[in-house]
């Protein structure tokens, strides 16, 4: 059994790497999946367990704490391990860092999302949130789409917002800090939101024609970034259909409200990988809900495993 560090996962991850390797998973056959979320003063532990008959089987488990990062010293909002299992002989061949595999997975899940469904010319990126998920995002959607040259950055916090654009800066990319949303939501070819929101920041009165939204933060029953209408204008896709219809609120609330139906929700991300659904027009606007799901830690988890056994 190999013990996998996060430095171990970053001498061998790039963004191209995580993309391809998920896109890889989603050639073969939808995983066997089932999850497990206990709840305790606003803390939370999940269990994540995935089989992809072919590849690999792991869990994932995880606990999210949102009050870490404001602790002196700041921790993790999030911590936790994957197990690698051996899908033909069901032994452990890996324990991996938990906290670093989840941001290549989140990321590259939405990179793969946008490389099937935004559109390849698309110059300006808003980013929703400004925590840990934010930097990986917007270096994951900027591999799959180089075209990218400007982010703007919202966040409740603005001194947030001002470190991440600051960063950005000086790795040459060009980044604004911005206070009216709405102006934001309806200047921007690409959408990336990854919030604790429970209530709806993106209206879909402001998106433009062609924009791509991406979901990220919502992953409770009681979450959602994006209000009914933003649903309505765009075509709409998730990672999962296993990991988010009935168990996230970004598509269960207007579910259940009647804004839309199950029918609306078009295909996943087997279905966008192996190009039996898509992007319609350039005027299109497309909406995709990162869910997660243990399948794509063990997709990454596996492609990170074999790339440090040299195989």
């Amino acid at each position: 059994m190999r013990i996998v560090t996060g430095d171990d996962i970053s001498s061998v991850c790039s963004w191209p790497f995580a993309v391809e390797a998920l896109r890889a998973g989603h050639l073969l056959p939808p995983a066997d999946l089932r999850d497990s979320l206990v709840e305790n003063s606003g803390r939370k532990m999940l269990v994540r367990t995935a089989w992809i008959p072919g590849l690999a089987s792991g869990v994932k488990a995880v606990t999210i704490y949102p009050d870490n990062p404001s602790a002196q010293p700041p921790r993790p909002s999030v911590q936790g391990q994957v197990l690698l299992f051996d899908e033909a002989q069901g032994h452990v061949v890996a324990v991996l860092e938990g906290v670093d595999l989840t941001a290549w997975k989140t990321a590259g899940d939405s990179a793969l999302g946008s490389s099937c469904l935004s559109r390849m010319d698309i110059r300006t990126m808003l980013m929703l949130g400004a925590g840990s998920m934010a930097r990986p995002l917007i270096d994951a959607h900027r591999t799959v789409r180089p075209s990218l040259d400007h982010v703007m950055i919202w966040n409740r916090s603005a001194a947030r917002a001002e470190e991440l654009a600051a960063a950005l800066e000086a790795d040459g990319v060009s980044a604004e800090v911005v206070a009216d949303l709405d102006a934001a939501v309806s200047r921007a070819d690409l959408i990336s939101s990854a919030t604790m929101s429970t209530e709806p920041l993106i209206r879909g009165a402001a998106l433009k024609p062609g924009t791509h939204v991406d979901l990220v933060g919502a992953y409770t029953p009681t979450m959602r970034e994006a209000d009914d209408a933003t649903l309505q204008r765009g075509r709409l896709f998730v990672d999962s259909f296993a990991t988010t219809i009935g168990h996230i609120g970004e598509v269960m609330i207007p579910m259940a409200s009647g804004a839309i139906a199950q029918a609306d929700i078009k295909g996943d991300l087997h279905d966008l990988v192996q190009g039996r659904a898509g992007r319609k027009s350039a005027e299109e606007i497309t909406v995709f809900k990162n869910g997660g799901g243990a399948h794509l830690d063990v997709m990454i988890a596996h492609a990170v495993y074999l790339a440090l056994e040299g195989r």
